[in-house]
């Protein structure tokens, strides 16, 4: 099991790669390696490599292969995004796919000529390079693709699989290590969405999902509630129900604990009970922290969520939640693999689904009282697959549940499940 953080610099954010400072990476990098991670993942700002289609910095090239070899000398591997993109709540696009040159990113030949030519330089960048864990073509790219983004680049779910292909085809050729694309959570609960669950699942090495519970989880749950210090294990286990075989990995590439909806006092006892129960799921490879360090007060315009997600705060200063994920890391990391959860909880994926999946949804809910009432969450099996015996054999699925039965004689959940009010799905950081 991998455990690292999201790299989120100490002194101006991302904009450090504004002016790049060796020095001040270096210290983040110590620090980050005192909390017992071993790796970090990297985001370069996609406008600032690619300002225009034909002008890929060196520079900035050379600053991106620095930093990789900077967090060489404390012992951390660094997986590398590419298009970003977003962060925080703020867009990267560079300008060449934006108003005057206004152009979808995801079909316009133009837009992917240039997604491509970037993709290939940065692997280069990371070829030979020892610590490189790999590449991500982007963070949360799929949220570009439909609403709620104010400005959305829409796109079919054939069209997101096109893109899909062709850049994982183009990051493979050029990069080394694992080849990744990461989708906030909407690729499993939200309909509108045009990535879909079997995308996240069939193209790349591995499974990446992103846990956030300001999506209704906690405002249902209660920042402690089983379906917000279940809820990566929940999304872990959903994910892995598309996969065509049992031993394709999931990794919790960004978790976090937003204390405005988790008191500030339960941030530490939100961080091991999420890290303890994601940590269950067999087909989990690692966990990725988001994030290394708090957004200063200094930097304005961010929304409240996103100040206090660090697990060091912006003078330096290990917080409880970092003690705590040291703890865990220095723990679990020699611990056994875990035996795969022995029953399968069965979703419908017969019509639309995703709104069931969701927080508050009838099978989030149920799968929830299935933990409760077991202890250990169930794993997922897709009713198209129910009769695939030698895939539910190799996955260790002694039985099979449906939600209704799950739900005979179990509490509802806290909160009243699918009678809460939910907020529209939202990118996360």
């Amino acid at each position: 099991m991998r455990f690292g953080v999201n790299y989120t610099p100490r002194a101006g954010w991302f904009h450090a790669w504004l002016d790049l400072d060796l020095d001040e990476v270096r210290r983040d990098f110590a620090a980050i390696a005192e909390l017992e991670a071993d790796h970090v993942r990297l985001f370069p700002l996609w406008h600032l490599v690619q300002p225009n289609r034909g002008l890929i910095r060196p520079a900035a090239l050379d600053e991106i292969g620095a930093v990789v070899d900077a967090a060489a000398e404390f012992g951390l591997d660094v997986n590398v995004d590419a298009l970003q993109g977003h962060l925080s709540s703020f867009d990267f696009l560079p300008a060449w796919v934006t108003t005057w040159h206004e152009r979808n990113m995801f079909t316009d030949p133009i837009a992917l000529a240039g997604e491509e030519a970037y993709v290939r330089a940065l692997g280069a960048v990371l070829q030979g390079r020892p610590n490189v864990l790999g590449l991500t073509l982007g963070n949360e790219v799929n949220q570009f693709a439909a609403k709620p983004h104010p400005h959305p680049h829409p796109i079919d779910d054939g069209q997101a699989e096109q893109w899909l292909v062709r850049l994982l085809g183009v990051a493979r050729d050029s990069a080394p290590g694992l080849i990744t694309h990461a989708a906030y959570d909407a690729t499993w609960y939200d309909e509108r969405q045009p990535f879909l669950p079997r995308h996240a699942a069939e193209h790349g090495d591995e499974t990446v999902v992103h846990s956030w519970v300001f999506n209704g989880a906690a405002q249902i749950h209660g920042g402690l509630g089983i379906g917000s210090v279940r809820h990566a294990e929940y999304l872990a286990q959903l994910a892995a129900a598309w996969h065509a075989t049992a031993d394709r990995p999931v990794w919790l590439q960004e978790v976090g604990v937003p204390v405005t909806v988790v008191d500030r006092e339960d941030a530490a006892e939100f961080l091991e009970r999420t890290v303890r129960h994601a940590a269950d799921v067999a087909a989990l490879s690692g966990i990725t922290w988001w994030c290394s360090h708090d957004v200063a007060r200094s930097m304005l315009d961010f929304p409240p969520v996103e100040y206090d997600l660090g697990l060091i705060d912006e003078h330096g200063r290990v917080k409880p939640t970092g003690r705590r994920f040291a703890e865990l890391a220095r723990e679990l990391r020699r611990s056994p693999r875990p035996a795969p959860a022995p029953v399968g909880l069965v979703l419908d994926d017969a019509g639309p689904y995703r709104a069931d999946c969701a927080p508050g949804g009838s099978f989030f809910e149920s799968w929830m009282r299935t933990a409760e009432r077991d202890g250990r969450g169930p794993q997922v099996v897709l009713r198209s697959r129910r009769d695939d015996t030698a895939l539910l054999a190799a996955r260790g699925i002694e039985r099979t549940e449906t939600p209704d039965a799950a739900a005979d004689g179990v509490p509802a959940a806290l909160g009243g499940g699918a009678a809460a009010t939910l907020p529209d799905p939202a990118p996360q950081p």
